[in-house]
């Protein structure tokens, strides 16, 4: 059954989202970003491209030709990848076809409509059966 993981109160969303898609590439491990939205996919591009300030994580567009060898994937479309492990959501929605999946990555900031969407997952996952894992970003480790 895929594992889900929310990671909740980001100050920054974007931000945060690169910072858990970096840690998982420097872990070798290879996954797809579903955000629908063309600006928040514009804001998740340029971030990885400039964080960390001492190099990039390697990614591309989900339609690009070098999607086949690129380790993160940002697309607004699932059905034609056929990347399987983990994907990091950042809609607002229930990625579709999200059970394919090892794991979902949710990443939910401390606005309150990105808060009440997240909710909303939650309530979807856990009336499905799915285990949830929650992390506080707002905790300081």
């Amino acid at each position: 059954m895929t594992q889900i993981f929310f990671y909740h109160n980001a100050a920054e969303r974007i931000a945060a989202a690169a910072a858990l898609i970096g840690k998982a590439y420097l872990q070798k491990k290879s996954l797809l970003v579903y955000a629908p939205d063309a600006e928040v996919a514009g804001l998740l591009d340029r971030h990885l491209w400039m964080h960390p300030p001492s190099g990039f994580v390697p990614h591309v567009r989900g339609d690009s030709p070098l999607a086949a060898e690129t380790p993160v994937l940002i697309a607004d479309n699932l059905d034609a990848l056929p990347q399987n492990e983990r994907l990091f959501n950042l809609s607002a929605q229930i990625p579709p076809g999200f059970a394919r999946f090892t794991s979902v990555i949710e990443v939910v900031g401390q606005q309150d409509a990105e808060r009440l969407a997240g909710r909303e997952r939650v309530r979807f996952y856990k009336d499905r059966g799915y285990e949830i894992k929650y992390f506080d970003l707002s905790e300081k480790h």
